[in-house]
């Protein structure tokens, strides 16, 4: 697929985030700063930067470290549990040794399990997240969970967190998640010259920010070169079949089913999960109380660890047919239960609601499935054709 030279030049600007932030996160514990270690998207970054302190994701999507997490976790464990507690006992993710802290959530049982064997490396916080969504009495409990996390940050180095610095965060994070929604719509036009592993360069980069206002700046000057694309001559639509990813997180490391699939010819123009667009829709409310507001926002995440989860089939319809797919991907890591076990709901949403089949793959994050993942894709490809 074809780039124009400031497109090309603006991914790689965000391919090199990780890279750069390590310097970064360097400066903010030389300058006093602490630096906390997340590893989901339901830790809310807006409170953790309003006590001074610097959330940034941790390491989980390779395949090189789970040998060393097996000999203290299962292997039946889903892969991202491993590869993320691989990096932790072997330190060679640089992130988390430049982390003072960990926030850790409940969102899965193998998390937790591995969450009590990493306490023992770094102060870990766990939030507690209720598993239902609906009424007040769940918002209450996560609000609380929220000033629990704020207690945690404060004990080890952070400040009381004040309403003037949560509403400048909000409205900062507010503004990075729409500029963000912008881009990847933009990046999923017919035209547009992004295939799906440059649009997960981008959002996958989002997870190691020091510098939002730098970030934001950064997607504004893809925006106009996308627009400037898509307004010239050579933005012909590209010729294979569209595709939206859906289930489990991916990024550097575990993205082979992405990989292989645009090899094939396909592209996969969104990515419906928690390293893709996953809650770029849901703003946290600024009229709102602070708390109470990022406690509505986080709490209506669609993830599979909610039950029920209807937060996600209105996603899926939603970006389906605003995008015009013609096949949905449900991606699902082997010994991931709560995704696996919604695969069947998610199959019988797409048909009901798009009219699409689904293609449902239950893998790792080894390349030893690579050939029969390919040939399942091919022929998904082949009957959505």
């Amino acid at each position: 697929m074809r780039h124009d030279s400031s497109v090309l030049q603006c991914v790689e600007a965000f391919k090199s985030i990780p890279e750069q932030s390590i310097a970064a996160l360097d400066a903010v514990r030389g300058n006093g700063g602490i630096v906390a270690g997340v590893y989901c998207i339901y830790a809310p970054s807006e409170l953790i930067r309003a006590t001074g302190a610097v959330p940034v994701g941790l390491c989980g999507k390779k395949q090189a470290p789970i040998e060393a997490a097996e000999r203290e976790l299962p292997a039946a464990f889903c892969p991202l549990v491993k590869s993320s507690y691989g990096y932790a006992v072997t330190d060679t993710c640089p992130f988390f040794g430049l982390s003072d802290v960990l926030v850790a959530e409940t969102t899965c049982d193998g998390k937790k399990k591995m969450y009590e064997l990493m306490a023992r490396l770094k102060p870990l916080h766990v939030m507690q997240l209720p598993h239902t969504q609906g009424g007040e009495e769940p918002r209450r409990y996560w609000e609380a969970s929220l000033h629990a996390l704020e207690e945690f940050l404060v004990a080890n180095g952070a400040y009381p967190a004040d309403e003037e610095s949560l509403a400048r965060e909000i409205a900062l994070h507010n503004r990075m998640r729409a500029k963000l929604a912008a881009v990847l719509r933009l990046g999923a036009d017919p035209r547009s010259p992004l295939g799906g592993l440059d649009l997960l360069a981008v959002q996958e980069s989002k997870g190691f920010l020091v510098d939002i206002e730098g970030y934001v700046e950064l997607l504004a000057r893809l925006e106009a070169a996308l627009e400037s694309w898509l307004a010239g001559p050579d933005g012909a639509p590209h010729p294979g079949p569209r595709l939206l990813l859906t289930g489990v997180p991916v990024g550097k490391g575990s993205e082979k089913a992405v990989r292989i699939a645009e090899e094939l010819g396909a592209r996969v123009v969104f990515m419906e999960n928690c390293s893709g667009v996953k809650a770029l829709d849901i703003p946290v409310d600024e009229a709102m109380s602070p708390y109470e507001a990022l406690a509505a926002r986080y709490l209506a995440i669609p993830c599979s660890c909610m039950s029920p989860n209807p937060g996600r089939r209105k996603s899926l319809a939603e970006l389906g047919r605003a995008f015009r797919v013609d096949g949905v991907v449900d991606l699902t890591w082997l010994g991931c239960h709560t995704y696996n076990a919604e695969s069947r709901q998610v199959q019988r949403w797409v048909e009901e609601d798009l009219g699409l089949p689904l293609l449902h793959l239950e893998t790792d994050y080894s390349d030893a499935d690579a050939e029969q993942l390919r040939t399942r894709i091919e022929a998904y490809l082949e009957l959505i054709r």
